[in-house]
């Protein structure tokens, strides 16, 4: 399986070198649970997820929602465990280690993509190529 990053589509800039996707039921319920941290390269992407909660788990997260063409509509920082965050515009939330986005140049309306070592990964967020003249 190729190597997949996230990637700011405005700055270029890279934001998780580990991505994970949990595009199924069974692992959007599995999420973070069981792990004691996440590390600061990696992310999960929860698609299709307007809503995240952090109940049972054991550390703090960041959030990133994304809007169906992976523009970004809200971000949630230091989301500590048992509280809720959602954004009802969003289709995908990108789940990163607490302070990452401090350390990020993201800002809501920035879209977000995949990007492999073979080329651009579609899927749930749009690459740059595919968003070209919308």
């Amino acid at each position: 399986m190729a190597r997949t990053t996230l990637v700011n589509g405005r700055t270029g800039g890279l934001i998780a070198s580990a991505v994970e996707i949990a595009d199924t039921r069974a692992r959007r319920r599995r999420g973070q649970l069981g792990r004691d941290r996440l590390d600061p390269c990696a992310a999960l992407v929860l698609t299709p997820c307007f809503a995240i909660h952090t109940l049972s788990m054991r550390f703090p997260i960041d959030a990133v929602f994304l809007d169906r063409g992976g523009v970004v509509v809200r971000m949630v920082t230091n989301l500590e465990p048992g509280r809720i965050a959602l954004a009802r515009r969003s289709h995908s939330v990108v789940e990163l280690a607490a302070g990452v986005l401090a350390s990020r140049d993201i800002a809501v309306g920035d879209r977000l993509y995949f990007e492999s070592g073979f080329g651009i990964d579609g899927g749930v967020i749009q690459t740059p190529s595919s968003t070209a003249g919308a």
